[in-house]
């Protein structure tokens, strides 16, 4: 096929795509889609290979196949034009969690399939043990709202009324779903639309081709890179603290990585046994994670389609948290995905030394849920960062999501306006990056008053007791934490992973993130850096002292002396 051509058709796929997130987002209902932006749109050929991207949370582009090839599956003949399809079943259709609701729109030319506009979308809330759904404590997929299998929305343009009613029925915040459900199928003829002027300039016979050949321009370009690596098998693991239930059990995720050649193989077998909570992840995202760090490890810019699934190979254990048997509840993936991602990049580091980095401070999300007082609820789910750990050549950055995740935290203005909180404070904390010659970078600490009568608080994170880890002599992140009421007679300490904690109005909830690690001897840090840490309030003079073996005395006449030039 001409180059040329191809690469046309490939900025305008990405085009398309990128009219398609701002649509989701601009139409949105909830925060977590408006606001927080916890949803993905891409194009994928008839076959549920992804061809037009651009990604937002990467795990999306590993779910969103298995939706499509589960529509087919199902439906098989039973597809026209005009249908939207929806799914949130993590076994039956690889969604990532039974909180993420998937749109699928088939797209015809004429009486030819030619692909499908999809996107997954965060919602409110759909039912389960407490408001929002993703319970920390839940040991079972059951517990985890209303499972829809692959089933029609729309049949040939018209609005399946039952399916409808049924979506409604199971929501706490039906109005919130309905409407962000709606946005999706929008988005998703916004697509069908460009798709169809796209073929019409094109020619249907150019744009197939096209979408196989940017798959093949891909593998050639990963099995390019890996053969330039040298061959050699790498280990590496990490650690969430536990899995909800019991709060003693420590879940291992380990890879063994084997490059050989042009080829790479991703095994997962020794990872600890499926958790009872929630932790566990199916596979297909877990195969997400390993096209993560392989496009980090080659090219950022390259494309996040098809081509990478025929290059990226992985063997996993039945039963174990990476491959866990139905119906184990699978709502907190994501603390798990971050940690498989972290132990694929630490085992990376020996085939990519150059782009090695330290731990982060992990991700999660949490919601404070209750009654309004008139008969309805409200879901106050939020995405909060942490921090990278160091790189190379930099230190870590901080107060911000990580890896997997690229969702936003929602402004004060906006949760103070739609729901019965205030947020006291919203801040870095001091001395959470672990030291080193390149610092990691910085949690942040987020703060709520309750003022409503009742209320139920979930947490889905990590790092709690486990900290990120640093490399090459840099020391380890400071540890986050979850504090009801702090500082008083009602302080009470909560794990890292749990759901529906009852509070009352003036009850207090403090939120820490954890910080990312370290790299390198503290010692090596550049004197001016140090200063400039303690000046910004990033790290105290005691720490300076303790960790970096500064000079007290030293430090406060270089600080004495910056702000008299200032």
């Amino acid at each position: 096929m001409d180059p040329i051509t191809a690469q046309v058709i490939q900025n305008r796929l990405s085009g398309i795509v990128q009219e398609m997130q701002t649509n989701i987002f601009r139409t949105g209902y909830s925060t977590i889609v408006r606001e927080s932006q916890d949803a993905s749109c891409m194009i994928l050929d008839r076959d549920g290979n992804v061809v037009g991207e651009r990604v937002i949370l990467p795990l999306h582009v590993a779910a969103l196949p298995e939706v499509v090839r589960a529509v087919r599956a199902v439906y098989k003949e039973r597809i026209f034009p005009g249908d939207a399809f929806i799914t949130n079943h993590p076994y039956i259709s690889g969604v990532t969690h039974s909180v993420d609701m998937a749109v699928a729109v088939p797209v015809f030319v004429g009486d030819d399939l030619l692909g499908f506009c999809a996107s997954i979308a965060h919602k409110s809330d759909l039912g389960g043990m407490i408001p929002g759904t993703g319970s920390g404590n839940a040991r079972e997929l059951f517990h985890e709202g209303i499972q829809f299998p692959p089933v029609k929305f729309m049949d040939r343009n018209k609005v399946v009324p039952e399916v409808e009613a049924i979506l409604l029925a199971n929501s706490r915040t039906p109005d919130v779903v309905l409407g962000d459900v709606r946005g999706q199928v929008g988005t998703a003829r916004l697509g069908e639309t460009r798709l169809h002027d796209m073929v019409a300039r094109y020619g249907l016979d150019t744009v197939l081709e096209a979408f196989d050949y940017l798959q093949q321009i891909t593998e050639r370009r990963v099995r390019n890179a890996l053969s330039k690596w040298n061959d050699g098998v790498f280990e590496a693991e990490a650690w969430v603290d536990n899995d909800g239930i019991d709060l003693e059990r420590q879940i291992r995720y380990h890879v063994r990585i084997e490059k050989r050649g042009d080829r790479i193989l991703f095994d997962f077998s020794e990872s600890t046994d499926q958790a009872l909570g929630p932790l566990n992840v199916r596979p297909p995202l877990v195969r997400g994670c390993c096209y993560y760090a392989v496009i980090a490890m080659i090219d950022p810019e390259l494309a996040n389609n098809g081509g990478l699934a025929r290059v990226v190979e992985t063997k996993f254990r039945k039963g174990s948290v990476l491959d866990p048997l139905f119906p184990a509840p699978t709502n907190s993936y994501m603390a798990s995905a971050t940690a498989v991602t972290e132990a694929v990049l630490q085992a990376m580091n020996g085939l990519v030394p150059e782009k090695k980095m330290s731990g982060t401070g992990g991700i999660g999300g949490i919601s404070i849920g209750g009654s309004r007082g008139d008969g309805g609820f409200f879901v106050q789910y939020e995405i909060i960062g942490s921090a990278y750990g160091a790189r190379c050549d930099r230190d870590g950055v901080s107060g911000v999501s990580v890896l997997l995740n690229n969702a936003k935290t929602a402004p004060i203005e906006i949760l103070e306006t739609e729901f019965p909180v205030r947020v006291n404070c919203f801040q870095l904390v001091t001395d959470s990056g672990g030291a080193g010659q390149y610092r990691g970078g910085l949690g942040v600490r987020r703060e709520y008053d309750i003022l409503c009568d009742r209320a139920q608080l979930t947490l889905r994170g990590g790092k709690h007791t486990r900290s990120a880890f640093g490399v090459d002599g840099g020391e380890p992140g400071k540890t986050g934490a979850c504090v009801v009421n702090p500082g008083t007679s009602r302080e009470r300490f909560l794990p890292s992973l749990f759901g529906g904690y009852p509070l009352e109005k003036g009850d207090r909830v403090r939120l820490d993130k954890a910080g990312g690690g370290g790299m390198g001897d503290p010692n090596g840090r550049a004197w001016q850096s140090l200063v400039e840490d303690v000046l910004d309030g990033y790290v105290s003079s005691e720490a300076a002292a303790l960790h970096y073996g500064a000079n007290l005395g030293e430090l406060m006449e270089a600080i004495a002396d910056w702000q008299g030039k200032s």
